[in-house]
């Protein structure tokens, strides 16, 4: 791989969206994946690796190292979204290659010493799912959790409502105590892209969803493993439609010029018992006083967005 690519760690709790986040970014000849770590989420952590591991077989670019992070989240126990993703995580249609063997070293250990061995904001970090690895690496090593480049999460529901509660949005849901820890980090830049940046217009359509599909292998696993997501969005939204938020997330990352609105807010994460629990309160109007501590991106600009999948899936 060049030198001159930007190099990044993605940490995923690797479901059908994280998948095509993934391969877009294995596609993008600007960056490179130093390694892929592993965090439950959507589906346990070994299943996320499997998922992981198979995404790296179809896409067949280059094969970044896969080390396995952590199965609990660091105070609740784990639930996931069989709902949205299938048990598999992958649609329940045998796509997964459970033969695939991810590298041997813990998640966390390898990614401090990532960061300790370079230059500071040589690396980024691309959270596509629940911030507990990276929260167990800050706790062990908060200065050189400093040294990365910038952090790009996928999380909150940005400036809008949530999706597994009116005010909170599924990765930090799952863990936000370990929200907590990275949002008092005091890692900058931190930038969290919101559920309400794949919405709209951002969505895939159905002759979308079509088009990618039909383009060869890689887009029909893209399309088939989020077949749970776009049943139930045919009740949720009222026709085919995917909401492709980590593919948002790593196009805001890679591709910044699809970002239309990402301001820098005072922001903390409720980890309270009540139903507020996993919410990210964004100070929009500054009303605390506090130093904004995060940017949230809230919206992309579709057509620029949707280009980049297509471009980086490799879609005619």
């Amino acid at each position: 791989m060049s030198d001159k690519r930007k190099k990044l760690i993605i940490d995923t709790d690797c479901g059908s969206d994280d998948a095509m986040a993934i391969a877009m970014a294995l596609n993008d000849e600007r960056y490179e994946i130093i390694m892929i770590t592993t965090v439950s989420g959507n589906v346990r952590m070994k299943q996320a690796t499997y998922n992981t591991l198979t995404t790296l077989k179809v896409t067949d670019s280059y094969y970044p190292p896969v080390y396995m992070g952590t199965d609990e989240m660091l105070v609740r126990d784990w639930v996931g979204a069989a709902e949205t993703h299938g048990n598999d995580g992958m649609g329940d249609l045998n796509l997964v290659d459970y033969s695939l063997k991810p590298q041997e070293g813990n998640a966390v250990i390898k990614m401090l010493e990532a960061l300790r061995d370079s230059e500071d904001g040589e690396i980024d970090i691309i959270a596509l799912g629940p911030l507990t690895n990276l929260a167990l690496a800050i706790r062990l090593e908060p200065e050189i959790m400093k040294k990365v480049g910038r952090i790009v999460v996928m999380g909150t529901a940005g400036l809008g409502t949530g999706n597994v509660s009116p005010v909170a949005e599924f990765n930090i849901w799952q863990d936000a105590e370990a929200c907590k820890v990275v949002l008092e980090s005091g890692i900058d830049p931190l930038i969290f892209v919101g559920w309400d940046a794949c919405l709209d217009e951002a969505m895939l359509n159905a002759e979308e969803i079509r088009t990618i599909r039909e383009s060869g292998p890689l887009g029909r696993f893209c399309i088939d493993s989020n077949i749970t997501l776009q049943v139930m969005n045919r009740d949720r939204f009222g026709d085919d439609y995917l909401d492709m938020a980590d593919p948002a997330a790593m196009a805001a990352a890679l591709y910044p010029e699809c970002i239309e609105n990402c301001d820098k807010y005072y922001c903390e994460v409720e980890t309270g018992k009540g139903p507020s629990y996993g919410g990210v309160l964004v100070d929009f109007y500054h009303f605390s006083g506090k130093e904004p501590n995060a940017y949230i991106c809230s919206k992309l600009k579709p057509d620029l967005y949707k280009h980049y999948i297509f471009r980086t899936l490799k879609v005619s």
